[in-house]
């Protein structure tokens, strides 16, 4: 990566962020960015999926580097990655939550993962929550276990060190593992919150799957891309502390029903694609119930 030179160069990374009335956490993002990246030739989008708080209007003048495309409606989390990726055309993507503050170093270890791994089409943070413990970002392939080893699964509230829920949930496992001799184990999909993509092959997929609205359209794109036979490395030294859930407590019904839906596309995608596999109608049935009586909790990405 070169740094900023000469006027006109061609941005090297594009930093593009989705805000729904982030609040102060957008700024917050943007300068943490700015300070991750002081030796690095970037630009920064910020996609406004028709906020009511004020919070893109806060930044508009922040920087020379930053453009904000304004949205009339809320088009979704991967729509609205996919237009921030059409204004620019660096040749790598970071997309990153407006609730994120990235710690010093982050983007050279994401850049390090890439280059080590010609094959990898993704590098992953280690995501934080604000007590500096990590959070369970890097996944397991998604299967009908899922709903009850997953991150918020009834079973892993009470079995949080089975073997399932550790094949779903493995940041922390990974991140005590790390070695000199593998910094950035091989994952099947990690959370969008912070990912580092090569847009040549963001886009030869297509970029996100804009009928997921919110959620899982991490988790499809990343296993779009592996069935090429390319690989999503997960990077412990990328620190990343990631609040969560900032956006979705605006709008908690929304997050809920578009978190259980976007589950079903998945399974229906991916899992179970025959749609009169009877497996695949009691998940349909299953996921709409839960999102119906789901716990006061917002989930979060």
């Amino acid at each position: 990566m070169s740094p900023e030179g000469a006027a006109g160069a061609r941005p090297q990374l594009a930093v593009i962020i989705v805000n729904f009335n982030a609040g102060d956490h957008l700024r917050d993002c943007l300068e943490s960015v700015r300070a991750d990246l002081a030796d690095e030739h970037w630009t920064a989008v910020v996609v406004d999926n028709a906020s009511n708080d004020g919070s893109a209007d806060r930044v508009a003048a922040w920087s020379p580097r930053l453009t904000i495309i304004s949205n009339d409606i809320n088009r979704g989390f991967g729509a609205a990655v996919n237009q921030g990726a059409r204004k620019q055309d660096a040749p790598l993507i970071w997309i990153l939550n407006p609730d994120c503050r990235v710690e010093p170093g982050a983007f050279r270890a994401l850049e390090s993962a890439l280059a080590a791994h010609p094959d990898a089409a993704i590098a992953a943070s280690q995501l934080l929550n604000e007590d500096g413990t990590t959070q369970e970002s890097a996944r397991g392939e998604p299967s009908a276990a899922t709903g009850l080893f997953g991150r918020h699964g009834l079973l892993t509230r009470f079995l949080p060190q089975s073997k399932a829920a550790r094949r779903n949930l493995r940041a922390a496992d990974l991140v005590a593992s790390a070695s000199a001799a593998e910094p950035y184990p091989a994952i099947d999909w990690a959370m969008g919150a912070s990912l580092l993509i090569r847009r040549e092959l963001f886009e030869r997929v297509g970029g996100f799957d804009e009928r997921f609205f919110l959620y899982w359209e991490d988790a499809d794109l990343c296993r779009r891309l592996r069935d090429l036979g390319y690989t999503i490395r997960y990077v412990p030294a990328a620190r990343v502390v990631h609040v969560g859930g900032r956006s979705a407590r605006t709008a908690r019904r929304l997050a809920v029903h578009a978190f259980h839906r976007s589950a079903y596309l998945y399974y229906a995608t991916h899992v179970v694609p025959s749609p009169w596999h009877p497996a695949r109608w009691f998940a349909k049935v299953a996921l709409t119930v839960r999102a119906e009586y789901a716990p006061g909790r917002s989930p979060t990405r």
